[in-house]
């Protein structure tokens, strides 16, 4: 049998506050969305 598993895979709080740190240089505002993981047994 098949087991599909799903997970969500968060962003770790240090690569957040880079890429907020790159985005205010920019002048642009960030949007961060979590993703999902999917294994397969």
């Amino acid at each position: 049998m098949v087991n599909i598993i799903k997970e969500e895979l968060p962003v770790e709080e240090s690569l957040r506050k880079k890429l907020e740190l790159i985005c205010e240089f920019a002048k642009t505002t960030p949007t961060i969305i979590n993703g999902n993981i999917r294994k397969i047994d």
